[in-house]
């Protein structure tokens, strides 16, 4: 897992256009602390065959909002999104992010 706290770092990423997870979390949110948990469960237990990033809103809150003006989804705390070919695929939140929901995304 890889933090990214600018537009520039997210931007290199779905430029790559290689398949990538992202997680907003609130580093004072304890619903957040939970998806965070199960976000870096899930990445760990998956080794290096998925890409997962993530970012603090409190630290990065310019970046969050670029984030959800360029794909249209509406922020929220915790929030997981998963990019594939440089568009979001799938995106998730609150106590719906979980190792399983997570697991299920191709």
């Amino acid at each position: 897992m890889e933090k990214i706290i600018n537009i520039a770092e997210f931007e290199e990423l779905v430029e790559s256009n290689e398949p990538f997870f992202l997680l907003k979390h609130s580093t004072t949110c304890p619903v957040s602390a939970a998806a965070y948990e199960a976000y870096q469960s899930f990445m760990e237990d998956s080794g290096s065959d998925k890409k997962g990033v993530y970012l603090a809103v409190q630290e990065a809150r310019e970046l969050s909002n670029h984030i959800a003006q360029v794909t249209n989804i509406r922020h929220e705390s915790p929030q997981v999104i998963y990019f594939k070919e440089g568009q979001p695929a799938w995106n998730e939140s609150h106590w719906k992010i979980t190792k399983d929901q997570l697991d299920s995304v191709n």
